[in-house]
């Protein structure tokens, strides 16, 4: 992948840094992997708005992702794919019996490689092992958090998760937020970095490509009146006041930690906020 800059033709042109596709091999998806995907405007099976600021967008598919990765045998890439529901590129593999999946993509890969699944596999980019059978200091993405449902961590475009030590039927991975965490040691996980690499260099530009991805305006609370926001009113621009920033409803934002799940706490060996 890489990223193109455009001559500053208008406003919205002048600070765009956009994806130039160079790494996309095939245009249309595989039609038997698609499925619908209907929009929610960020409402609820009672029509309340849930989550602000979502709504309009582009129509889009679903791409059927197989993210288990437990069918064993060779898999050879057909093609990197553009996914519009997520920031990495997907592959179209195609097993030895004829079967199709996507994948989520690595970065490395293209067309006519070998992928395969299996604790004998070789330890190469695109390869998927548990996370016991990995030599330490491999990098990992797509990884379970539970045996057998599917990667549920660092699948995001150019995330890596490294494997750093085995102890007592658990495998320590350091995140890409810099958590350290114990995962069980047959839990799964993809060797090698998710693609898209530069998707973090981005600049949409414009207010209109936000639109595109269905993400409405937001308005700051400061701009507001007081019965609307605990930052509005006053006169002129005023202060936050109170001690912190709030929501809408009052409760603390902007850094206030939110995870309340002691259940767990035991499988974290290091927080990311400790960096």
């Amino acid at each position: 992948m890489g990223l193109k800059q455009y001559k500053p033709t208008s406003p919205g042109r002048r600070d765009t840094i956009a994806d130039d596709f160079k790494d996309i091999t095939r245009g249309k998806p595989e039609k038997s992997l698609l499925a619908p995907l209907f929009k929610k405007g960020g409402r609820n099976n009672r029509g309340r708005v849930t989550v602000r600021h979502r709504g309009g967008g582009h129509k889009r598919r679903y791409r059927i992702v197989d993210f288990k990765r437990d069918k064993t045998g060779a898999a050879t890439i057909m093609s990197i794919e553009y996914d519009p529901n997520r920031t990495a590129r997907i592959a179209l593999v195609r097993y030895e019996d004829g079967t199709r999946r996507y994948i989520v993509a690595p970065n490395g890969v293209t067309d006519g490689d070998i992928v395969q699944s299996g604790d004998e596999v070789p330890v190469t980019t695109g390869n998927s092992r548990s996370l016991g059978s990995l030599p330490t200091g491999t990098q990992v993405h797509n990884i379970e958090m539970t045996p057998g449902k599917g990667g549920q961590m660092v699948k995001s475009a150019g995330t890596v998760a490294q494997v750093m030590a085995h102890e007592e039927g658990y495998t320590l991975v350091r995140l890409p937020s810099g958590e350290m965490r114990r995962l069980l040691s047959n839990c799964l996980a993809t060797v090698g970095q998710v693609s898209n690499l530069d998707h973090k260099n981005e600049k949409l530009g414009k207010a209109g490509r936000n639109r595109h991805r269905g993400r409405r305006p937001s308005v700051r609370g400061s701009a507001m009146s007081p019965n609307a926001h605990p930052h509005g009113g006053g006169e002129g621009r005023a202060g936050i006041g109170m001690p912190g920033p709030k929501t809408p409803w009052g409760k603390p934002a902007l850094g206030k930690r939110t995870r309340h799940n002691k259940r767990t706490d035991k499988y974290i060996l290091r927080r990311r906020y400790d960096r």
